[in-house]
């Protein structure tokens, strides 16, 4: 068996347990797709895409999970407990889980340097009651940057920071890397997929605005291929820590950008509770 195709059949283990969902992906389309993160002005779509569900098996990776990189895959999976006792302390967040995540992520990568630059909560109860700043789960295919929002996202954050020689951090190697975690019940409502970045091909990936309300930035939406291979760690617990490449600077052939998204898993109970997790965006840079 040749190289290429034991790399194929580790990736399409049919061992593997798996459940059958529905996933959303962007058709295509003429125009670039436009999404904004607030209520626009009258007339003005929320966003302009057309997303279609293509019902996928979503591979149980927990088996396989010391077998998975950030660099091939795009993504991993830990045990690693946190000292937080209440996500939804902003101080507590940023003063305990901020260094821990930041010390973690040089172990998992080896980073000389870690920025962590933004953190999002998830919870849909919550969200729907009017909660400020708890977001609801993304349930699109997408990937949160692009090959060029990487780099001014980069140079907005660290500018903001007053980081010394931007220039010359951005010259060297980095990545954008997520840092997903549940933050209360094991997640049995609204799991997150993550799709192989091997099996994405460049076509897949369609540039698309993300309309703030000071800003625009730039994702990924996804187009259907078939190629596609999408994994999960079923029932997450607050112990375990998913790290997830939305971008990378190298451009060798490891994996650059794993799109991912939110589902509604057919096992999970009719009464589980709404999923709550923290996710981090940082920057990770690898040494010269």
């Amino acid at each position: 068996m040749s190289l290429d195709s034991q790399v194929l059949e580790r990736r399409i283990s049919k061992d593997l347990p798996y459940v059958e969902a529905n996933l959303n992906y962007l058709l295509p389309m003429a125009e670039k797709p436009v999404n904004y993160t607030y209520e626009p002005p009258l007339g003005i779509p929320r966003y302009n895409g057309t997303y279609q569900a293509y019902k996928l098996p979503i591979y149980n990776a927990r088996s396989i999970s010391k077998n998975i990189s950030l660099d091939r895959e795009g993504f991993a999976f830990l045990p690693h407990h946190s000292s937080v006792r209440n996500f939804y302390d902003e101080d507590e967040i940023r003063n305990v889980y901020y260094p821990e995540a930041e010390q973690l992520l040089k172990e998992v990568t080896g980073a000389t340097k870690v920025v962590i630059f933004d953190h999002t909560l998830r919870n849909w109860q919550r969200f729907k009651q009017g909660e400020n700043e708890i977001k609801e789960p993304v349930k699109r295919v997408h990937n949160d940057f692009t090959a060029k929002s990487g780099y001014t996202r980069a140079r907005r954050e660290l500018a903001a920071r007053e980081i010394d020689d931007i220039d010359t951090l951005l010259q060297q190697r980095f990545a954008i890397i997520n840092v997903w975690r549940a933050i209360a019940a094991p997640v049995q409502e609204s799991p997150l997929a993550v799709c192989d970045a091997q099996t994405i091909a460049p076509t897949d990936v369609v540039a698309s605005d993300l309309v703030y309300r000071d800003r625009v930035g730039e994702v990924y939406a996804i187009t259907y291929n078939p190629e596609h291979q999408w994994f999960y760690f079923p029932e997450m617990q607050s112990d375990e820590a998913l790290f997830i490449k939305c971008f990378d600077s190298a451009e060798d052939g490891r994996a650059r950008f794993a799109a991912h998204t939110g589902f509604d898993d057919p096992t999970s109970p009719p009464d589980a509770p709404p999923r709550e997790s923290i996710e981090l965006r940082t920057f990770v840079f690898y040494p010269e």
